[in-house]
């Protein structure tokens, strides 16, 4: 994929908001001819070095984060269900997502997957870190429970995957969605707004 015209879209899988702006960032992309790399991460990693906490887990401000992201769904015709259990840790996800772009060169399945672990967890309210979960989700793209096993538990992978949140954390990246054009960085799906003109008027 070309370095030029490109949005790098850090996102997690257990971020609402990096859900949502999952749905809508191709099209915005597309629009002004940019291809959009996507980069599963952890940001739980970053609250090590930012100090912060998970918005859920700040009083009054959790209850308003779910509502917030329930009103900001209906506003884009998006489904969401809050999950279950959440926050969790998306690790097995995200590896499973680099497991594809490594096996197949691009990210065309791998891409088409994140929307199936998003769709299963903010929508359909499953456990997304379970392995049945997962290898349903992983099936469609041709990942037999033997490929899911590497996918989740080999060194590589594992390597892999620590190399990619600590790449994020070395581009000061700090949340979910951020979105990174020429080293100009975007926060929040709320900002998409934003982007879409700097793509369209360049710089201000």
């Amino acid at each position: 994929m070309s370095a030029t015209k490109q949005i790098i879209f850090y996102l997690d899988f257990v971020s609402p908001y990096a859900y949502l702006a999952s749905t809508q960032i191709e099209a915005l992309a597309a629009k002004h001819g940019y291809s959009v790399l996507w980069r599963p991460f952890l940001i739980g990693a970053t609250f090590k070095v930012t100090g912060r906490k998970a918005p859920i887990q700040h009083p009054l401000v959790g209850d308003y984060m779910k509502h917030d992201v329930q009103r900001f769904a209906r506003m884009l015709g998006q489904p969401l269900n809050f999950p279950f259990k959440f926050p969790i840790l998306s690790v097995k996800p995200s590896r499973v997502f680099y497991y594809l772009e490594a096996r197949d060169g691009d990210q065309i399945n791998a891409k088409a997957f994140a929307a199936k672990v998003y769709q299963a967890y903010f929508v359909d309210q499953l456990n997304i870190t379970n392995n049945e979960v997962l290898a349903a989700l992983a099936a469609p793209f041709g990942l037999s429970v033997q490929d899911l096993e590497i996918a989740v538990s080999s060194v590589e992978m594992k390597d892999k995957f620590k190399a990619i949140v600590a790449e994020a954390i070395d581009r000061k990246v700090f949340g979910a969605p951020m979105f990174i054009v020429e080293d100009e960085m975007f926060w929040g799906v709320d900002r998409m707004d934003h982007l879409d003109q700097w793509l369209a008027k360049g710089a201000w």
